[in-house]
């Protein structure tokens, strides 16, 4: 039997994986699917200076924290881009990098305070679902609900900028606001995540399910349903797996399922390496018998 806790858990993460599902399904159609990465790890400082500043660990100041320094790191890869002869991959690597070095500083100066070791800041470096709170996982339901409902009302105006961004300008479509948006919501998906599975990790719930999506399916509306199935089961597995094996952190976990059915997508899948072999044996038999 599931204890009542552990079930709100398990509703909560499934809850996060299917809003990383299907935000990331339109970061890796976007290509932006590394911004995210970028952003994610740079959360880190802004969980940690938010602690050093007010003293509390309460989650709400936490995740300000966590959305600030992530939509700035967002905005120096912009700056960066525009402003600069540096491509995108390298600006990412560079912002990423000098984010995450700043927040494992800070990080340390907490552990080093007098208070920072019952800050428990430690678990949002991979995640550890067990430790979170009713009102963290009010919090959380809250959020991905948002961005689930967003997602879906904004799923046509998304589609058009995804595939055919010069009619979406002809006729009209505000494309940087929904360019921002969608940022905006990558974002919050990353800074509601990021105590379940980490900010470390919490990019590759975006960027998986969505890739996996992908070999089975060219359709949108699919893959966003194939996506959001894969990280919601992820999520799930993964919180399940972590909570019977105490020690474990979820985030690795949760990742490692997805991960898992991406491999397996990847061999099976329509698109997969069994398929495209059989395909090439079959065109290399046509070819035998003209």
């Amino acid at each position: 039997m599931l204890s009542g806790n552990l079930l709100w858990v398990l509703v909560g993460t499934m809850l996060l994986g299917i809003a990383a599902g299907i935000t990331g399904t339109f970061s890796f159609l976007q290509k932006q699917s590394l911004v995210g990465d970028a952003a994610a790890h740079a959360a880190l400082p802004g969980i940690a200076l938010a602690f050093l500043l007010t003293g509390q660990k309460e989650l709400p100041i936490l995740m300000i924290g966590a959305a600030i320094t992530s939509a700035l790191s967002v905005y120096c890869i912009q700056w960066i881009v525009s402003f600069s002869k540096m491509k995108a991959d390298a600006a990412i690597g560079l912002v990423l990098t000098v984010f995450f070095g700043i927040g494992v500083v800070f990080l340390t100066i907490v552990n080093r305070s007098p208070i920072g070791n019952q800050s428990g800041l430690n678990n949002f470096i991979f995640g550890k679902a067990a430790t979170m709170t009713k009102s963290d996982l009010l919090w959380l339901f809250l959020s991905a609900t948002i961005i689930i409902l967003v997602s879906l009302l904004l799923y046509k105006e998304w589609k058009l900028l995804i595939f055919d961004p010069v009619y979406a300008k002809g006729i009209g479509l505000p494309i940087e606001a929904l360019k921002a948006t969608l940022t905006v919501l990558i974002v919050m998906t990353i800074v509601t995540g990021i105590q379940a599975v980490g900010v470390i990790l919490m990019s590759a719930l975006l960027i998986i399910p969505a890739a996996s999506a992908k070999l089975w399916t060219n359709k949108l509306s699919s893959m966003l349903i194939l996506s959001a199935a894969i990280g919601g089961i992820s999520g799930i597995t993964g919180t399940f797996i972590s909570a019977i094996r105490t020690g474990l952190s979820t985030g690795p976990i949760i990742v490692l399922v997805a991960s898992t059915i991406f491999f397996v997508s990847y061999f099976i899948s329509p698109a997969g390496q069994i398929n495209k072999f059989r395909r090439k044996m079959q065109f290399r038999k046509q070819g035998d018998v003209r």
